[in-house]
């Protein structure tokens, strides 16, 4: 009986450390990088705009706000 609520304890805990890696990995791949290439930018949904004074810039889509490499 002790056995069966050990094994079940360390069950649970193996269980939850793997939704803690998998949450983390998760929020590590949805970093949004610092410049982003112009087919990034117009693949997902941006403009460029290259009036900005130094760096071209995306606007709109999912890199709105960032500069263009």
């Amino acid at each position: 009986m002790r056995i069966r609520r050990i094994l079940a304890a360390v069950v649970a805990t193996a269980a939850l450390a793997g939704l803690g890696l998998t949450g983390a990995a998760t929020a590590a791949g949805s970093v949004i990088p610092a410049s982003v290439t112009p087919g990034e930018c117009t693949d997902n949904g941006g403009t460029i705009d290259r009036s900005t004074p130094v760096l071209p810039t995306c606007r709109g889509g999912m890199y709105d706000g960032q500069t263009v490499d």
